[in-house]
């Protein structure tokens, strides 16, 4: 880009109301600013903070990297229990009838492959099926409940 456009573009910003101008052309893009940190006008999606930042006057703590400059690697943990999740959209059923027993129970050892609950969708019956080895330790949802995709059905201990 040429810089006596750049210049007619910084000029005729900071002879206007906006605050702020992005063009491209063949490829290149220019944004200029007149207030880079101030508030955009538009809503910012909410995050929470963990913490509120120290008041004036407070210092900061200060991180210091181990020997060599480099970051540490943060530890890396498995997590106690493998979840099954649910793959669709429906209406869970512990088991194959209303009179029948449940497929599974707290306590149960499954192996992969084995059918742990049904889920009702668009009236079809969907075995869902344990894709590891192990022992059931919880049971996330109850019987006729209503269960969203990726929603944790199971907590398993893998075996």
């Amino acid at each position: 880009m040429d810089l006596n456009y750049v210049r007619k573009l910084v000029k005729l910003l900071s002879e206007s109301a906006v605050d702020e101008i992005e063009i491209e052309e063949e490829g290149k893009k220019i944004r200029v600013a007149k207030n880079p940190h101030a508030v955009p006008a538009y809503p910012v999606p909410y995050a929470p903070q963990a913490a509120l930042p120290p008041g004036p006057g407070a210092s900061l703590p200060q991180a210091s990297l181990p020997e060599g400059g480099a970051e540490p690697a943060p530890p890396v943990t498995t997590p106690p229990f493998h979840e099954i999740k649910s793959p669709i959209v429906g209406t869970y059923y512990r088991s194959p009838a209303p009179d029948a027993a449940p497929f599974i129970q707290v306590g149960s050892v499954i192996r992969p492959g084995a059918v742990l609950c049904i889920i009702e969708a668009m009236k079809l019956m969907n075995e869902i099926e344990a894709d590891v080895a192990g022992k059931i330790v919880k049971i996330m949802v109850e019987n006729g409940q209503p269960v969203e995709y990726d929603q944790t059905l199971f907590l398993v201990e893998k075996s």
